[in-house]
């Protein structure tokens, strides 16, 4: 190991914790307008991109990210055919909701071009299919700025942001969920990266009582992705219509059959009823949050 170099995330000094990552080779390390972008190999995860010292995403695991945040939301949609994806910059949650026949336009709103530039030359696997789909339309731009201007209208909003530091800070207030609010189609959902209620519980009480202020149905659901250290990863829920984030296993499974049954790692329809069963110290989190 001693010809390694270690990586530190340092997400969660605050709580005088870090986790190490031997990187077996550094691929790539710049400084953008905004932020630091990292990339190096590692044994078990493979690539590794952070951001500003905290992991974003690895090739051993996006795929459960990136499914859960992309096909729950369209799938209790059942209708979607506009997609906004707010950040998102590595293309791979852009990936996931273009596996839908259904989506006639996915938007993506990044403010960091340097992070699409990077993704395009080191993570090929994920942004290839991405550019190559006429479907799909970046726009590099202050997310805040295009929710609280834009015309358009969406089915769905995915907030695929960074931790409330540096660039994505504004993504976590009530101003942004507001404007991204009334960008929504009626009947629209909006789901927003929440980090890890064991580690990061003030971040998901912020922004579920930030939607519960907005829409009639605020909530969260869960998924396990090992690289985001501390347990589940939340991610929010908003929407006017209760009824979608209760859709059936049938139902979903009919809306996946109809959309191709396109191949995933980590999702299926029974996981994406059960995302929303929390475990009990989340509920109690949420039980305590006021609006």
């Amino acid at each position: 190991m001693a010809d390694k170099r270690w990586i530190q995330e340092l997400l969660f000094d605050a709580l005088d914790l870090r986790m190490s990552y031997a990187a077996e080779r550094i691929r790539d390390e710049r400084r953008s307008e905004h932020q630091d972008l990292l990339l190096f190999d590692h044994k078990r995860f493979g690539k590794v991109l952070m951001l500003d010292g905290a992991v974003q995403l690895t090739t051993g695991d996006e795929f459960i990210y990136h499914e859960m945040m992309g096909h729950v939301p369209v799938l209790a949609h059942g209708r979607a055919r506009e997609v906004l994806i707010v950040g998102g910059g590595d293309c791979g949650l852009a990936e996931e909701v273009l596996k839908h026949p259904s989506i006639e336009r996915l938007t993506q709103v990044e403010i960091d071009a340097a992070v699409v530039d990077f993704a395009k030359e080191h993570l090929s696997e994920l942004t290839a299919p991405v550019f190559a789909d006429t479907r799909f339309d970046l726009i590099i731009a202050d997310g805040m700025e295009y929710v609280a201007k834009t015309a358009r209208r969406f089915d769905v909003v995915m907030v695929d942001s960074t931790d409330p530091a540096g660039p994505g800070a504004a993504l976590f207030s009530r101003q942004f969920y507001a404007a991204a609010k009334r960008c929504l189609a009626p009947g629209g959902v909006l789901v927003t990266q929440n980090g890890v209620p064991f580690l990061q519980p003030d971040e998901l009480a912020s922004t579920i009582g930030h939607l519960r202020g907005l829409f009639a149905d605020a909530a969260c659901y869960v998924a396990a992705v090992p690289s985001y250290v501390g347990g589940h990863l939340a991610m929010g829920w908003g929407s006017d219509n209760p009824r979608l984030r209760r859709a059936s296993v049938k139902t979903i499974a009919r809306r996946y059959r109809e959309a191709g049954e396109f191949a995933t790692r980590y999702w299926t329809p029974e996981v994406h009823a059960a995302a929303f069963a929390l475990p009990r110290f989340i509920a109690a989190q949420l039980a305590e949050i006021k609006s």
